[in-house]
């Protein structure tokens, strides 16, 4: 007997799920507890990097920084009994093609603390080509001449386009440059857990 109409299978569900956008889930670098395991990594790296957390700063740069900038400050607080400041960055308007694209401001400014003297950890989701971490870099010196800025970052894809190197680093995942890294996140996505995944253009290599 034929399935009632409109009914949709599980398996159909799974298979649209994993294809998104002209692109195909290849695999899942990360899921939920993986990525605790690399939020509490990381802190304990700043913390040892910059003996203590007392004068550190943790900067997310819009849009899923400042999220995973906050997970590492309570992984920090968790072992260090220090409150580490979090801010939020957008640095739209210091990138270094802003006169080839339209610019979208991706959310609000805020450094809670003048960061001059501090050691600043500029926080991201993925890095890249680098240009976006450049652009934060000009756009700290607006609030203040740090004693230090230092990267961390989920995934570092590689591909730079600029002598930019992440300090803390959950994961190095070496890509296609027309693959995607996605990091999902609770707040900014619409997910029951984090997750990071690694896809691809379809009919490319292994997500065709």
């Amino acid at each position: 007997m034929a399935e009632s109409q409109g009914a949709t299978s599980a398996a159909e569900l799974e298979t649209t799920a994993a294809r998104e956008g002209g692109f195909s889930l290849r695999t899942r670098v990360f899921g939920a507890d993986d990525l605790r395991r690399a939020y509490t990594r990381i802190a304990h790296e700043i913390v040892e990097r910059n003996r203590g957390a007392a004068d550190v700063v943790l900067v997310g740069l819009h849009l899923r920084g400042p999220e995973i900038a906050q997970r590492l400050a309570d992984a920090i607080e968790s072992f260090e009994d220090v409150h580490v400041p979090v801010g939020a960055l957008d640095v739209a308007f210091h990138r270094d093609d802003i006169g080839l694209r339209h610019v979208h401001p991706l959310g609000r400014t805020e450094i809670p603390v003048d960061v001059t003297g501090r050691v600043v950890v500029i926080v991201d989701d993925v890095l890249f080509t680098g240009r976006t971490i450049r652009a934060a870099m000009d756009a700290l010196t607006a609030h203040g001449r740090a004693r230090a800025i230092q990267l961390a970052v989920l995934v570092d894809r590689g591909h730079r386009e600029l002598p930019i190197r992440a300090d803390f680093v959950g994961k190095n995942l070496p890509t296609a440059e027309r693959e995607d890294v996605r990091v999902r996140l609770r707040e900014t996505d619409d997910v029951a857990e984090d997750t990071v995944e690694l896809w691809g253009p379809d009919g490319d290599g292994e997500g065709a």
